[in-house]
């Protein structure tokens, strides 16, 4: 997959043809098993080829190039993807869907091949405890000075094993 991230709910696209460029935000309603980057396997469903139709949070873009209403203005968007191209075909998740990545397109009847595109794939970082055991302590100090990281490394005395007369 070469450094492309995977598209995850919450994905915001974005369509060439929009007149005043809006985004909209991609909600995944073909699976509920497969997330990325999500420890808590909540929010982050992983988004596949099978996620088309009405699979937008508002379904538009907001007004069309492509339908011009002949007194100089546009009529509305009515965002509907009818396919996706350039998905990674190597994984196959329980729906048969294949997953999409970054650079994934997506087809709309009016819009025409690939005319929509993804803006931001939805996944953010979460620090975990072991990203903060593998952080080097003196660039941690460097960037969070407030924090001392060493006390994070420090192994608390106990007494268990020793046997008091």
């Amino acid at each position: 997959m070469s450094e492309k991230h995977i598209v995850v709910q919450g994905a915001t696209v974005k369509c060439k043809f929009s007149v005043e460029p809006k985004l909209d935000i991609l909600k995944v309603k073909t699976q509920s098993k497969h997330y990325a980057n999500d420890k808590d396997a909540a929010d982050k469903l992983i988004a596949t080829d099978k996620d088309i139709g009405q699979t937008l949070e508002k379904n538009t873009f907001g007004k069309c190039k492509m339908q011009p209403n002949g007194s100089g203005d546009y009529l509305p968007c009515q965002a509907v993807i009818n396919k996706w191209s350039n998905f990674y075909e190597k994984v196959t998740l329980s729906n048969d869907g294949k997953v999409l990545l970054e650079d994934s397109k997506a087809t709309c009847p009016i819009g025409g091949p690939d005319c929509i595109s993804i803006d931001n794939h939805g996944q953010k970082a979460e620090v975990s405890e072991q990203n903060v055991k593998n952080a080097n302590p003196q660039v941690n100090n460097q960037i969070n000075p407030l924090v001392d990281v060493k006390e994070l490394y420090e192994i608390p005395f106990t007494d268990e094993g020793i046997i008091y007369s």
